[in-house]
């Protein structure tokens, strides 16, 4: 590889440490609470602080916090950007505030976007 590769590549990273910036097109998790108070039932919150390029907007894929395309969220086709596991199967709710994931065994996750 050229060696503008590997120093973009070292630049990059000592951006992230020294000053918080994220590389375009990447997120990450800023905060993350969980409350499992309830009988068979976590809640969970995160937010998350993204980097987006133009045309793209902080979303979700493969349960992880990603930029996706704006028109995927202005659409409320949720399950078009993959927010599930390879495993799950993605389904939007009735009044598309979200999407479900459905695992092999029978679980079943909720997403609401607010």
């Amino acid at each position: 590889m050229s060696s503008t590769f590997w120093l973009v590549l070292l630049f990059s990273g000592l951006l992230i440490l020294c000053c918080g910036q994220l590389v375009a097109g990447t997120c990450e998790i800023v905060t993350l609470d969980r409350d499992s108070s309830q009988p068979r039932r976590t809640i969970a919150r995160q937010t998350a602080r993204c980097a987006c390029r133009k045309g793209q907007i902080a979303g979700t894929t493969r349960a992880s916090p990603a930029c996706v395309d704006v028109s995927i969220v202005r659409s409320r086709q949720w399950c078009e950007m993959m927010p599930c596991l390879d495993d799950e199967g993605c389904d939007l709710l009735v009044n598309r505030t979200g999407w479900t994931c459905a695992q092999p065994g029978g679980r079943v996750k909720t997403t609401t976007v607010s």
